[in-house]
């Protein structure tokens, strides 16, 4: 039987996932402020084409500068680019986020299982590829996938069902990357492994340390995370506090050494 947190969980991915957010409801009680401005707009001698009802927007904050994605991509990044590393692939990360980035002062080749339009930026470099599987593209000294490995085998994206997809995924970002590269990966981090079907995995942070090819092969370089209040925390022990989040992001460096 479903748990009650899964089943409230699982009915708010429902009603998203159809478009009904709660917030953009509950904006409906700015309709009266709308039509004063709009009538206001209209005493003033403005003239309105076409009426566009927005009645979410007037309580928003200017943007979002908290979060998993808003400081992994920025803190990845801003890692690359004082690497200045010689070859540079990213595998499933956000292309309007984090490859966006990178794409703003250097080439980066992305995989991912899903079609990219054609880009008409000429540092974005497509190919597409199911990253579960081997693949023939040589090595790099830079490889990263955040927030991604996460999904991996669960056919949220149309990627085939594989229950062991993650552990096959991080074992072919570390044949990507060569010897005295760099993997960056991320992943949402809590106290225990969970399987959150189809939406995605959640993993214990020690669970990536214990990936017999991370044993291996690679070298933590440097470990940081975001918390449950969506705050960074920079080069961190695996200790403490980063073991007992409810949700939150585990940014991995880590340097493949054989």
């Amino acid at each position: 039987m479903q748990k009650p947190n899964s089943l409230r969980r699982s009915l708010k991915m429902i009603v998203n996932g159809i478009g009904l957010y709660p917030g953009r409801v509950r904006a409906v009680k700015n309709y009266t402020k709308y039509r004063a401005q709009r009538d206001e707009f209209l005493r003033q001698g403005g003239t309105i084409t076409e009426n566009s009802m927005i009645l979410y927007d007037f309580a928003d904050n200017a943007g979002t500068a908290s979060g998993d994605y808003f400081h992994q991509d920025l803190l990845v990044a801003k890692l690359i680019f004082e690497a200045q590393p010689r070859r540079h692939i990213d595998v499933a990360s956000r292309v309007d986020g984090f490859v966006a980035h990178l794409a703003c002062f250097r080439e980066v080749e992305v995989v991912d299982v899903r079609p990219l339009p054609a880009s008409v930026h000429s540092n974005i470099k497509f190919v597409q590829a199911d990253l579960t599987q081997p693949q023939q593209l040589g090595e790099a000294d830079s490889v990263s996938c955040l927030h991604a490995i996460e999904h991996f085998g669960l056919g949220r994206y149309s990627d085939p069902i594989d229950v062991d997809g993650h552990n096959k995924g991080v074992y072919n970002l570390i044949d990507l990357t060569e010897v005295g590269g760099r993997l960056y990966l991320s992943f949402p981090i809590s106290r225990a492994n969970e399987v959150q079907f189809n939406e995605q995995r959640v993993f214990h942070p020690n669970w990536i340390l214990a990936h017999p090819g991370i044993v291996e092969r690679m070298q933590l370089v440097r470990f940081d995370y975001v918390d449950d209040q969506g705050d960074l925390h920079l080069d961190c022990a695996i200790e403490g506090k980063a073991l007992d989040l409810d949700y939150g992001c585990g940014i991995f460096t880590f340097q493949k050494v054989r």
